[in-house]
């Protein structure tokens, strides 16, 4: 064999060598990611889809991201779409949606995000794993949110926006009339995590719910019978605040382990019973009254003119909805529904399912009446 040859052997062993040597340690590397994601407690929130483009000419890149959390489910997917379109037609602002809900209505969310107004957003949709709430809540046919997974969302901030120092999260039976970069703004004192709308001194509560009573302080939410309740030393009497709207402060919340405090009080309720059966409903709001006592900021109560969901919604005036930054339809009547509260201003932002699978119940009434 020529020297030449042999040079050509020895030269292609050695890239061959080369090859090995850098396929191993890739596969270290892979090994290695693989430990520190299933290391890190991040269990049964998993990214589904991710659309990051978005035209120049609709948000400036140089511009701080603004994360907004809404949960989806199927049944009221149609709320979650108008809030969404209603927020991005408000701003100008660099905003991301986390959309949280469960694998079966992924593919219908998709769809439905995929037509014409809502194309130019940027959504991240999250599957959420109803294993996290296990031992955390229990069937109880008085307590219809017990069956309702996605009601918690909220409670894992941290980890359903892993890489931001802030985030808002809001109900799917909202409109946002106002810029969110305002709300988003909102200046959080000091060791606060969150900031909420307080019950009693919201705007909704002067303008519409006169001697509205214990349901809107804790006593409406914790049962003061039980010891456990009564060793917090809370007043009965303090003013609750509304979880379906608020600010988060996620540097904070991690460092105060707010996720750990709220799943603690889960637990506790399931085996003690520690909610008030008598007048809020609520197993959502109870453990964040409790972590968060005496320790949140407060938003702008414009922020969350709450109640066009009950009777109470029927008073406000023309002119106080308009000039109201978010509308929110808290109770029983929502404004796919049949009787809540200024159903048009809601329907201005709804777009209809392409997939025809969700409908406004009030339309096929008035098909009805027609007939």
């Amino acid at each position: 064999m020529s020297f030449r040859k042999v040079n050509i052997v020895i030269l292609v062993l050695a890239v061959a060598l080369f090859l090995l040597v850098l396929h191993h340690n890739f596969l270290s590397l892979s090994s290695l990611l693989r430990n520190e994601i299933s290391d890190s407690g991040i269990v049964g929130l998993q990214p589904i889809d991710f659309v990051p483009n978005v035209p120049r000419h609709v948000v400036d890149g140089r511009q701080e991201e603004i994360p907004v959390v809404i949960a989806a489910s199927e049944d009221r997917l149609g709320g979650a779409i108008a809030a969404i379109n209603s927020i991005q037609h408000n701003t100008r602002s660099n905003v991301i949606f986390y959309i949280i809900t469960l694998n079966g209505t992924a593919d219908h969310l998709r769809s439905w995000l995929s037509s014409g107004a809502l194309k130019s957003i940027r959504y991240k949709i999250v599957n959420f794993d109803t294993k996290l709430l296990e031992g955390k809540i229990k069937e109880d046919p008085d307590q219809g949110e017990s069956i309702k997974p996605l009601t918690f969302a909220r409670f894992y901030l941290p980890i359903l926006v892993p890489s931001a120092k802030k985030a808002i999260y809001m109900d799917d039976d909202v409109i946002v009339q106002g810029d969110i970069l305002a709300l988003y703004n909102t200046p959080l004192k000091p060791g606060h995590a969150a900031a909420f709308s307080e019950d009693c001194d919201s705007t909704s509560a002067k303008v519409v719910i006169r001697g509205a009573g214990n349901q809107y302080n804790y006593i409406g939410y914790l049962d003061y019978k039980k010891e456990r309740i009564r060793k917090l030393s809370m007043k009965a009497s303090t003013c609750s605040f509304n979880p379906g709207v608020f600010v988060a402060n996620l540097t904070e919340w991690k460092r105060q382990n707010i996720t750990n405090q709220l799943e603690k009080w889960m637990k506790l309720n399931v085996e003690e019973g520690l909610y008030s059966r008598t007048l809020a409903g609520s197993i959502t709001t109870p453990p964040l009254l409790i972590v968060f006592y005496q320790q949140h900021s407060t938003i702008d109560p414009m922020w969350n003119v709450r109640h066009l969901g009950s009777s109470a919604g029927k008073r406000y005036s023309p002119q106080f909805v308009k000039a109201a930054k978010l509308l929110h339809w808290n109770g029983h009547f929502k404004p796919w529904g049949r009787t809540a509260s200024y159903t048009d201003v809601w329907e201005k932002w709804y777009i209809p399912d392409p997939t025809g699978k969700f409908s406004l119940i009030r339309r096929h009434m008035e098909i009805s009446n027609v007939k």
